[in-house]
């Protein structure tokens, strides 16, 4: 498979080698800042690396991909972007959407006291992670869990093995893409404890 890799940090760089391990092409990867661990990863690997601040046009994604990979990117995927790859843009939101769409997702799970939660491996649309489920899995959220811990205790490698389960499934020709129940969904705006204590 042919993939183009955006995002940053721990996840992103993961996928990456993951990625070369599957033996996929990965044609290039779009990082924030030289620095990051994608960044330097792609480049010892002689990977091209773009900069790419907050929308990601078609002009950086190059021909014959067949999906873009979105892993912690925090940028906006144009429709331009995803419609010259094959099959589109997938994304990992560490929720179980459509419940708690937004960028603080694990800051509200558990500050409004959710037992659970998960993430979702899903397909990249116009909306603020409104597009089509292609796999989710769960894990409890422990008492005294923070962010940062339940991030990386459980969240982070979920979503590695989300996104490796997914590239299976394509290789397979498995193209699971179910459209979230927007009678179940939320939103929640950046997480800010001062606002929540001042209301």
């Amino acid at each position: 498979m042919r993939v183009m890799i955006a995002g940053q940090k721990w996840l992103a760089a993961e996928l990456l080698l993951m990625c070369l391990k599957r033996g996929d092409d990965v044609a290039a990867v779009s990082a924030p800042r030289t620095d990051d661990r994608l960044a330097a990863l792609a480049s010892a690997e002689g990977i091209p690396v773009c900069q790419v601040p907050r929308r990601l046009t078609a002009e950086w994604v190059p021909k014959g991909v067949d999906v873009l990979l979105c892993a912690n990117a925090h940028v906006f995927v144009t429709a331009e972007a995803r419609a010259k790859t094959r099959l589109g843009a997938l994304g990992y939101h560490p929720s179980l959407l459509p419940r708690h769409r937004g960028r603080d997702a694990i800051r509200w799970s558990i500050h409004m006291g959710d037992p659970v939660t998960g993430g979702t491996a899903y397909w990249l649309d116009d909306g603020a992670d409104t597009g089509q489920i292609a796999a989710q899995d769960w894990c409890w959220i422990k008492p005294g869990d923070t962010p940062e811990a339940l991030w990386r205790r459980e969240l982070a490698p979920m979503g590695l093995r989300l996104f490796g389960q997914v590239l299976s499934a394509l290789d397979a020709g498995v193209d699971r893409r179910e459209p979230q129940d927007p009678s179940v969904a939320s939103w929640e705006p950046a997480f800010s404890p001062a606002k929540l204590s001042s209301a």
